[in-house]
């Protein structure tokens, strides 16, 4: 079976039947990667929310 990797959240995934017309492309493993709904779906929302963090004073 053809394996790719997901765009969002980079975790391989394989050929399904319900994707035989559009293989080429199908670029994530789910609709939750799709729509951006997964945790690992935006590996770089962490490491940008981490440096807004540091950057924006404490208002204590």
């Amino acid at each position: 079976m053809p394996e790719k990797t997901c765009a969002a959240c980079a975790r391989p995934f394989a050929w399904r039947r319900k994707w035989a017309r559009d293989w080429e492309a199908v670029r994530f493993c789910s609709a939750a990667c799709r729509e951006g709904r997964h945790p690992l779906a935006s590996p770089l929302a962490k490491p940008l929310a981490k440096k807004n963090s540091e950057k924006a004073p404490d208002p204590a």
